[in-house]
């Protein structure tokens, strides 16, 4: 990461040049660089560039999109390259490294006199301050960032006599009997630690009070919560969860798509995942898989604190483009219209994604839905027959701004109960996430510190090394001396 981002400053200083230099020519061809929140290829990607370029003639819109999984390899093997694109979604993690390379078109002025900000439908305010970087706006998001609840299975805890649990003790004791009842592990996840912010969305049972970042205290200066107590103690819980058999010890190298389908095929009956749609997805797939689909939500468990509010991914113009301001005017301000463009973002193309014509589409296994002529209806999903589209990119529970007045806002007809009453329990059981400011020894040393870190949490939940022989690992690779220049650089700021 230190060598990249040096890379990346050198190169925005010459492409920035390069683009100083350009006329105010028309940008006549967008290079958008998406990650898989955006529907993919086989799922109508190129009819929602088409009805994009039809709402804004005189642009030809590339998307580039690789494998959700391998986006931030590719993304940066690619900005590493020079070849940048115009436009390109990014994590909070990155957003601030690359803003403070220098990889990033400063958008605060052109978000003050945008049309999103000033129509009276934004309702992101607080969320926008949350995406300032010394003042300045580097980043869109035209969601919350939501976050992750746990979801268990009903018919499992009925097959078990229990009810849903309020405390971490009535929780290990719903796994341990779904262990005993079913013969497998009661929870997996992708990951011991997550990648990016806010790293412990996946088991915050375990973690609890504990980050494994560098985070704020009252008082306004840093420490790193990797070295805290606390973080000592929620290693502890987790290594004893695996050794138990309670946690899937396959979690490290588990992709998020690994554990939703071992979730799909009964596997397991506790999975932290997003609220909100995915509440949805989870109960279809399941359905789909033959499964029971009905799944009951938790409220964080007493003592603990809120979910995390993820600080939301972004869309970024880099540095590179040649004519930022009317790339935001075309691609970044009308993602919240209010109108067509906020309508092909939200639920997607008519007639590929949703539709108002009469038909019958299959709804889950064994389960056939008929719409009326003009009803609105999310339609098939054409890589998984038997489910039911919920979404394009934007969540309509999440978005920042409505649709304008006598513009038709189908969020009723299209947003199911399930996902409905599991956004509203995040939403009054959550926290917001906060960016760390980027600094040049953060920039330098994380990535190292970050390899060293994820390496003794992994040793520790297998139970390869013991929670006090990781520390002192953690000490004599040079993670301690890493984390104290880190802190002392982040309260050099203060």
């Amino acid at each position: 990461m230190k060598k990249f981002v040096s890379l990346v400053l050198a190169l925005a200083l010459c492409l920035g040049l390069v683009s100083f230099s350009a006329s105010a020519e028309d940008v006549l061809k967008i290079t958008v660089m998406i990650d898989g929140t955006v529907l993919d290829q086989n799922n109508g990607r190129d009819a929602i560039e088409a009805r994009w370029e039809e709402l804004h003639p005189g642009y030809d819109l590339e998307f580039i999109q690789p494998d959700h999984s391998a986006y931030y390899d590719v993304m940066q093997q690619r900005m590493s390259s020079g070849d940048w694109p115009d436009v390109l979604i990014l994590s909070s993690t990155y957003y601030a490294d690359y803003a403070a390379a220098g990889a990033l078109w400063d958008m605060t002025e052109a978000w003050e006199k945008s049309q999103t900000k000033n129509s009276g439908r934004f309702t992101g305010d607080v969320v926008f301050d949350g995406l300032k970087i010394d003042g300045k706006l580097y980043g869109f998001a035209p969601t919350r960032g939501n976050g992750c609840i746990t979801y268990v299975k009903k018919a499992w805890l009925d097959a078990c006599g229990l009810e849903a649990p309020t405390t971490y003790d009535e929780y290990i004791a719903m796994c341990k009997a779904f262990v005993e009842k079913y013969g497998t592990y009661a929870i997996s996840a992708a990951g011991f630690v997550g990648n990016e912010a806010p790293f412990v969305n996946y088991l915050p049972e375990f973690y609890q009070d504990a980050y494994p970042f560098f985070v704020q205290q009252e008082d306004g200066t840093w420490v790193d919560g990797f070295t805290q107590d606390n973080m000592k103690a929620a290693l502890q819980r987790i290594q004893d969860a695996v050794k138990d058999g309670l946690i899937d010890k396959e979690t490290l190298t588990n992709k998020t798509s690994d554990a939703r389908n071992k979730f799909y095929d009964d596997k397991f009956g506790v999975f932290t995942y997003w609220a909100g749609t995915w509440a949805t997805n989870l109960k279809t797939n399941l359905e789909a898989n033959g499964r029971d689909g009905e799944l009951v939500a938790l409220k964080p468990l007493e003592g603990n604190p809120p979910y995390y509010d993820r600080v939301p991914p972004v869309w970024c113009i880099t540095s590179a483009c040649k004519n930022p301001e009317k790339v935001f005017d075309a691609f970044i301000d009308t993602m919240l219209d209010g109108g067509d463009t906020q309508m092909l973002w939200t639920y997607g193309v008519e007639g590929v994604h949703w539709s108002k014509a009469a038909e019958t589409i299959m709804a889950g296994t064994d389960k056939e839905k008929t719409y009326e002529e003009g009803q609105f209806h999310m339609k098939e999903n054409l890589e998984k027959a038997g489910t039911a589209y919920t979404k394009n990119h934007i969540d309509p529970m999440l978005a920042l701004a409505t649709f304008a007045e006598g513009y038709y806002d189908p969020k009723a007809d299209s947003v199911k109960p399930e996902a409905m009453a599991a956004s509203e329990l995040f939403n009054a059981n959550s926290r917001l996430a906060s960016i760390v400011p980027a600094t040049d020894v953060l920039s330098e040393l994380n990535g190292d510190l970050t390899t060293i870190k994820n390496q003794i949490i992994a040793d520790i939940a297998l139970g390869t090394i013991s929670v006090e022989d990781g520390y002192k690992q953690f000490e004599a690779e040079g993670g301690l001396e890493m984390s104290n220049e880190i802190v002392e650089s982040l309260n050099a700021l203060n």
